[in-house]
This record gives structure tokens, C-alpha cells and sequence, in this order.
């Protein structure tokens, strides 16, 4: 017998080669890092939140948070953490713009958890337009300089510690969070909103968001101040 006419045996070749295994464990630290920066309640979840239960263009205030958290992951990850620590003087106009917005957005939503449907009907930050979620959704995120310091500096950080060829999994797997995380809020919150739009619900839920932007405010005022 001939050994050569004998069949060769098969060799099964796996799709996941070990090239993948470092980018897909890299995309998981990511994504990991970056719901662990995002899930802490902050303004712009609590903005987002109350949108939902409204069902007040809550996909749009999602989307919103989205794209800005995609565009300063992309700058933190791929280099741009340096221009925020370049710029003290930078910081320190948006910390304080940040402080002025919160504390704002805080006392209105406190107005309206203390009046009740009164407050809604004059100045409510229960039903907006179009253009007023847009620029309420831009101060939360742009004017909050906690999202900076998260996007930019954390994540940019530890980004900066993979090699060139994997920062793009790093980024990925943080976007993806943000994506998860927004959508699955908004959803989250209208799917509910039959119970959270409640009327004695709603007003806990305002003084919760108002004390929330108050406490962030002071937080960022405190931080602001040099030390004597």
C-alpha cells in the first residue's frame, strides 16, 4: 500500500485569526471604559432622560449626544488631548460657562417641580421645540466640561498607550458605548414614559434633574476656584 495515495487530513482553518484577537480585546476595553465614563448620571443623561419620558424628540437629543461624543473620542483618541491641557485659559471660560448653564438649567427644572403644571404651562423644560432641544442638547454636552475631560483627556489617554494599529479599535469600541447607551436611555425612558410622565412622578423626576444640575455646578465652581 501506498501511503501517499492516502487521503491528507483535513485542516480546519479559523476565521478569527490571531491578528483579530488583540483588535477585538482592544474594542472590548473600549467599549468597556467608555460606559463606565458614561453611565454615572450627569447632565447630559438627565437631559436626555427627561426627553425620553415626553417622548419629545428624545431620538434627536440621542443622536445629538452621539455625534458629539464620536467627534471628541475621535480627537481624544487620535492626538487631541493635548490641545485641552494646552489651554488653561480655554478651560477656565468653559468651565464657568458650564457653571452659569447648569445652575440655569437647575433652577428651571426646580421652578417646574415646585409649581407643578402651573410652571409648565409658562416655562417649562417639560415640551420644546425643535431648535430649543437642539440648543439644550448642545449646552449640556459642549458646555459641560466634564465631557472634555472624559472624551479627551481619560480616553484619550488611554488611548494613546496602544499602538497606532489598534487606536482605531480603542476608538471604535468607546463610540459603540455611546451609541448603546444614549439609544437604550431614550428608548428606555419612552417605553416607560406612560408611568414617568405622571404627574406627582414628573415632579420628583424635575426636582431630581434640577438638584442634579445644581450639585454638578457647584462641583464645577468649587473645582474652578484656585486653592488659597
Amino acid at each position: 500500500m501506498n501511503f501517499s495515495d492516502c487521503p491528507r487530513p483535513l485542516i480546519v482553518r479559523f476565521s478569527l485569526s490571531q491578528e483579530r484577537i488583540p483588535m477585538f480585546a482592544t474594542t472590548l476595553q473600549g467599549f468597556t471604559l467608555g460606559l463606565a465614563m458614561i453611565i454615572p448620571i450627569g447632565a447630559q443623561n438627565a437631559f436626555v432622560l427627561s426627553r425620553g419620558i415626553h417622548r419629545n424628540h428624545h431620538l434627536l437629543t440621542a443622536t445629538l449626544c452621539c455625534l458629539c461624543d464620536l467627534v471628541l473620542i475621535g480627537i481624544g483618541v487620535f492626538g487631541g488631548a493635548n490641545l485641552l491641557a494646552a489651554s488653561p485659559i480655554g478651560l477656565a471660560l468653559l468651565t464657568w460657562g458650564g457653571v452659569l448653564f447648569l445652575g440655569w438649567f437647575g433652577i428651571r427644572s426646580l421652578r417646574s417641580a415646585w409649581c407643578g403644571q402651573e410652571a409648565a404651562l409658562a416655562d417649562s423644560p417639560r415640551l420644546m421645540g425643535v431648535k430649543s432641544v437642539l440648543a439644550m442638547t448642545l449646552g449640556v454636552t459642549l458646555l459641560n466640561p466634564h465631557v472634555y475631560l472624559d472624551t479627551l483627556m481619560l480616553l484619550g489617554s488611554f488611548g494613546s498607550q496602544f499602538a497606532e494599529e489598534l487606536r482605531p479599535a480603542f476608538a471604535a469600541g468607546a463610540m459603540l458605548a455611546s451609541l448603546v447607551w444614549f439609544y437604550g436611555l431614550a428608548f428606555g425612558a419612552a417605553a416607560l414614559s406612560p408611568w414617568l410622565a405622571r404627574g406627582r412622578v414628573q415632579q420628583a423626576i424635575d426636582l431630581v434633574v434640577g438638584l442634579i444640575m445644581l450639585v454638578l455646578a457647584a462641583k464645577l465652581a468649587l473645582g474652578a476656584i484656585p486653592a488659597s
